[in-house]
């Protein structure tokens, strides 16, 4: 265990999940945990400042920063406030980044293309970070990028303990849908959590960002649709999927995705999408549009994000979080114990 208790700072990408996992914390350990006095601004020129107000020598900081949207204001927030922990002799700094941006540029997939995810991987690390923890990387060999341990937690425990709270007694019903073939490791993952079949809705591109044709492999048809994904940015392929599904016979859909990048159009699809509901978690920090949308639900990530943190800390298994005994008494507030005997 660290000499020091763990202290929280936040940029401004997502203050709010800040508190709440500040909060979290308070509530596992007994003990108040706020966060660090700082001020992060902005000169007329938008370059960023960042001052700590508080000793911070010898500490175990955990920055708590996504990098969405504007990705590169944030990342960049991110950076500076680890170099000023970093020159005031913070004694480790772990990155808390719920959303990893620049994730999807993972390959060259043409020629004189840039591998935009390792860059980001390195300026984090050579910023003074010495350890990262995330939520469902698009593709997770990301980890590999890094020359510092990545924590990277995963949305489907969460995922698999609503929809058994949601779907009590209706679960048989539910069949998981992967949106297309890269993400059917994803969607399996959580389909043998709760205990359903699994089917793929594969997609076809005649060019980026538009879908051609899309087929559903697997038959769906008198069953409750539930599309997994990590991300959903403009939302069309979605509600696309949607609409495939119900032409092959499901009786209703719905979508369950970590990060809700909601970009352009997407909020307005998605509330005049066939979907009945779109579950999504507080990662990146939801839009006023988003909150008031009738058929987005969020689910909380700071109970998950605040025991990692303490796992990190005090030296004990981050993995174990996966397992659904271990993360039962952390979401009991938000699903009541007693319907997990499945």
């Amino acid at each position: 265990m660290s000499a020091s208790d763990p202290k929280l700072i936040s940029g401004n990408a997502n203050r709010e999940l800040a508190k709440t996992i500040a909060k979290r914390m308070s509530m596992h350990r007994g003990m108040k945990v706020g966060l660090v006095d700082a001020r992060v601004e902005r000169f007329n020129d938008q370059e960023i400042f960042v001052e700590v107000y508080e000793n911070v020598r010898g500490e175990d900081m955990f920055i708590v920063q996504p990098t969405s949207k504007p990705a590169n204001d944030n990342l960049m927030e991110l950076l500076i406030i680890a170099d000023a922990l970093r020159r005031s002799s913070a004694a480790r700094i772990t990155a808390v980044i719920p959303y990893f941006g620049y994730a999807r540029q993972d390959r060259r997939t043409k020629a004189r293309t840039p591998i935009s995810a390792k860059l980001v991987a390195n300026l984090i690390a050579e910023g003074g970070v010495e350890r990262v923890l995330t939520m469902d990387l698009h593709a997770a060999q990301i980890q590999g990028f890094f020359d510092i341990p990545v924590d990277n937690l995963y949305a489907s425990p969460i995922f698999a303990l609503d929809i058994l709270h949601q779907f009590e007694g209706k679960v048989d019903d539910v069949m998981v849908i992967s949106p297309d073939v890269g993400g059917v490791a994803r969607a399996r993952e959580l389909a043998t959590r709760i205990g359903a079949p699994l089917a793929i809705v594969d997609k076809r591109r005649e060019k980026p960002g538009e879908v051609a044709e899309m087929t559903v492999i697997g038959n769906v048809e008198g069953k409750r649709c539930l599309i997994v994904d990590d991300m959903c940015d403009t939302a069309g392929t979605l509600c696309k999927a949607a609409e495939v599904l119900l032409e092959h016979g499901a009786t209703e859909v719905h979508a369950y995705i970590t990060h809700g990048v909601m970009s352009g159009p997407a909020v307005e699809r998605v509330t005049k999408s066939v979907m009945k509901s779109l579950v999504l978690t507080d990662t990146i920090e939801p839009t006023e549009a988003v909150k008031n949308c009738p058929n987005i639900r969020i689910v909380p990530t700071a109970p998950m994000f605040a025991q990692a943190i303490l796992n990190i800390w005090n030296g004990t298994s981050v993995s174990s979080l996966f397992e659904t005994e271990t993360l039962v008494p952390i979401y009991e507030g938000l699903y009541p114990n007693g319907m997990w005997g499945r």
